[in-house]
């Protein structure tokens, strides 16, 4: 049960009038390009960690609110 060359050719046919000849082989080097650069994501076990540090976060008032520790802001007045 797959894709048999009558399938494969109305596929290409399609494809052809839709993006006409100049744009398939951009289209293919696109779809190539993609495939690779996921391929390679995909591989690299590198993870990126993006919790922060307890020392950080003991540090940094919750968004929005002030902390004691720190003096208010003031406005300048022009």
């Amino acid at each position: 049960m797959g894709l048999g060359l009558p399938e494969v050719l109305v596929i290409l046919v399609v494809l052809l009038l839709v993006f006409g000849a100049n744009k398939i082989p951009q289209l293919g080097d696109a779809v190539g390009k993609c495939i690779r650069n996921f391929k390679k994501a995909s591989a690299s076990d590198d993870s990126i960690d993006v919790t922060p540090k307890e020392r950080e976060q003991a540090r940094l008032p919750p968004s929005g609110q002030q902390s004691a520790a720190s003096p208010p802001t003031a406005e300048k007045k022009v």
